[in-house]
């Protein structure tokens, strides 16, 4: 071999090794789009700080941070049928950073509202089930209404003479009561109020007979004996209530009703990204810590499939926009 070919020039790579470099740059490139999280994630809340919604969220953010090793802040954005974080989050970058608490307003408003901005079946990639809350149906402690039948007694021998409080029009305890009133063959007058306090208000001074709320922050008005729980609404009796009888054993056939909530992230969200917050969520609720802190607020955990969450908001769609043509609430 003559010196010339073996001699080389300083710092020039043979065709192999540029080959090799390349390989690893390439490598190093597919591995930098894929990795995730790449920074903060961002839990966008349709509700205000301090609700049950919100309390699962944040409860749900700090195990999964810990899972995926990067933080996850909550946004809380309220507005009338959760429009303003729904509308955020659907027009987000669908890289798995920015993440949607759902619930039963979504699946309420697509037939409360003429024109929503945006689809909940296909402008959001189903991520989990979190899990779901029971309604109560309570009355005064010093109430005439010793148990559901003598409400329902009541109610058939004085048509319009029942006042049911709940909070605004559309909201899941406004609709579980006009859902109450149809399947129990009722004819009651439920009364909205602007938010919870106003309901508890109402039914502690006698103005309303009984009230629909959540279970879990009427448990404090429970066990200072401020009320009385009649029923519950779920299908299974509530842990936390094990003496309170559901709303189908008190004699109401068919009657089955449960707030929830679920993640999802943007449309379009890549599948391996979905499958790891997904594992994120599983852990989450599998974690003792989160169990003991969403179990004290009622909530029923119950994380599943992507393909769950989609079947069951497909359901809930349909079934709500019947309860709202039955009671003939028009849409906004």
């Amino acid at each position: 071999m003559s010196a010339r070919r073996a001699r080389r020039s300083p710092g020039r790579l043979s065709r192999r090794q540029a080959l090799g470099w390349l390989g690893l740059g390439l490598n190093a490139s597919l591995g930098a789009q894929t990795r995730f999280p790449e920074h903060t994630i961002t839990l966008v809340v349709p509700f205000a700080p301090g609700g049950i919604a919100d309390l699962t969220a944040r409860a749900v953010a700090e195990s999964m941070a810990r899972t995926l090793g990067q933080a996850v802040v909550v946004d809380n954005r309220p507005s009338a049928g959760s429009i303003v974080a729904s509308q955020l989050v659907a027009a987000a970058k669908p890289d798995g950073h920015t993440l949607l608490l759902m619930s039963n307003s979504h699946a309420v408003s697509v037939s409360l509202f003429k024109k929503l901005a945006y689809d909940p079946l296909k402008d959001f990639a189903p991520i989990s089930m979190l899990g779901s809350f029971d309604l109560g149906l309570f009355v005064p402690a010093n109430s005439r209404f010793a148990g559901l039948q003598a409400l329902l007694s009541f109610a058939k021998a004085n048509p319009g003479k029942l006042n049911i409080g709940t909070i605004a029009v559309g909201s899941t305890q406004h609709l579980a009561a006009k859902l109450f009133e149809t399947r129990a063959g009722i004819d009651a007058l439920v009364v909205p109020y602007k938010g919870s306090p106003a309901v508890l208000t109402a039914l502690r001074s006698g103005e309303v007979d009984l009230a629909f709320e959540i279970t879990g922050p009427m448990l404090p008005q429970l066990q200072a004996g401020a009320v009385r729980a009649l029923a519950v609404t779920s299908q299974q009796r509530n842990p936390a209530l094990a003496q309170v009888p559901t709303v189908q054993e008190g004699g109401v056939a068919g009657y089955a009703v449960s707030s929830w909530n679920a993640l999802a992230a943007p449309a379009g969200t890549p599948s391996a990204v979905v499958e790891q917050l997904n594992r994120a969520v599983r852990e989450a609720m599998a974690s003792p810590a989160v169990q003991q802190r969403l179990g004290a607020l009622g909530m029923r955990l119950g994380a599943g499939t992507a393909a769950e969450m989609l079947t069951w908001m497909d359901a809930e769609i349909k079934r709500w926009a019947q309860v709202i043509r039955q009671a003939r609430i028009e849409p906004e």
